[in-house]
């Protein structure tokens, strides 16, 4: 019952990594190529992270 209002951690961690693609998007765009691998290594990770909890899930 109390569990009710919990936020789900997936949820939160997959609007981060779609900011981050949406940043990295904008990067590319601009031309920076080496922002851009960055950003997008960062959003990689974020992905890797939902991997885990959603398998982590019964």
């Amino acid at each position: 019952m109390f569990g009710l209002f919990k936020k789900d951690p997936v949820k939160k961690l997959e609007k981060k990594y779609l900011k981050l693609m949406e940043e990295a998007m904008e990067i590319q765009r601009g031309g920076d190529i080496k922002a851009y691998a960055q950003k997008s290594a960062e959003a990689e990770k974020v992905a890797e992270e939902i991997e885990r909890l959603k398998n982590e899930k019964p």
